[in-house]
């Protein structure tokens, strides 16, 4: 296992983090995983290790430089350096302009964009001084599709598409690939830690991602398959995929007429009880 390929994972003990460090262990590879959350880290380690005795788990807070920067220092010092960095660590805030405050702004822009970019900046030296690597960054389609009373979740998610973005022209000559991920909703852990400025806007958050369709297994193993393939920009849902064209090729006035009658529909779902198995 010394030659295995390298993979640290932030937010790696739970939700859409933890699938993708079993999906890459199943692989084979050598996962490393972060997360703020110490028992629960502990606790994803023993699960990780059931399928690969390669891995490791550290104290991670994306929101502090030294801790980034101590994975990185672990990482070199133990496997010699890293493959693929994920940054995957992510929270939710939902609200209306005037209601979100600002240190819920100022919070979810630590977390969301700035960890990302520590992230970044903190492994660049590594993935050069070794020859190159990649760096998957974990967005949403709400960095490119921008519903209502969620201005601050979509402006760090399409901050992310434009840090990824921007990084993939600037680290390309350092054999650095950087891919963006954007996936739709689906079950997993984020709704859990949210904020939201009133009881319906959590509740209806938590619906659309209790009812999706999809798990995150299923988007982790999407995601191992774009980062395979070398992929810019991996958008796991087809619906997602579409929605991303219409806003690009048609008149803007048109694509928000569609995406109005698209928030009526998913809207008058929600209101509806889910069905009994």
């Amino acid at each position: 296992m010394s030659n295995a390929k390298r993979i640290f994972i932030t937010g790696g003990a739970s939700g859409l983090g933890r699938a993708l460090a079993l999906r890459y262990a199943r692989a084979g590879w050598r996962v490393c995983i972060g997360d703020i959350n110490v028992e629960r880290c502990a606790e994803a380690l023993t699960e990780i290790r059931k399928v690969s005795d390669a891995s490791h788990a550290l104290a991670c807070d994306v929101t502090h430089n030294d801790s980034v920067q101590a994975a990185a220092d672990w990482l070199r010092t133990n496997w010699g350096g890293v493959d693929i960095v994920v940054n995957n660590a992510g929270v939710a805030l939902m609200g209306a302009i005037a209601d979100a405050t600002l240190a819920d702004w100022q919070w979810i822009i630590d977390v969301n964009l700035l960890g990302v970019v520590r992230g970044c900046r903190t492994f660049t030296p590594l993935l050069r001084a070794q020859g190159g690597g990649r760096l998957v960054n974990i967005a949403s389609m709400a960095g490119l599709i921008h519903l209502p009373n969620a201005a601050a979740y979509n402006a760090t998610k399409a901050a992310v598409v434009a840090l990824s973005e921007t990084l993939q022209l600037e680290l390309e000559g350092d054999h650095i690939g950087v891919s963006v991920v954007c996936p739709a909703f689906f079950r997993t852990d984020l709704a859990k830690n949210m904020r939201a400025t009133n009881a319906e806007l959590e509740s209806m958050t938590k619906r659309l991602v209790e009812r999706a369709h999809i798990g995150a297994d299923e988007i982790a193993e999407r995601i191992y398959t774009g980062v395979e393939r070398g992929q810019t920009h991996i958008l796991t849902h087809a619906e997602g995929r579409t929605a991303w064209r219409m806003k690009r090729l048609l008149p803007y006035t048109v694509y928000l007429a569609l995406a109005r009658r698209q928030l009526a529909k998913v809207q008058t779902r929600l209101r509806r009880k889910p069905t009994s198995a």
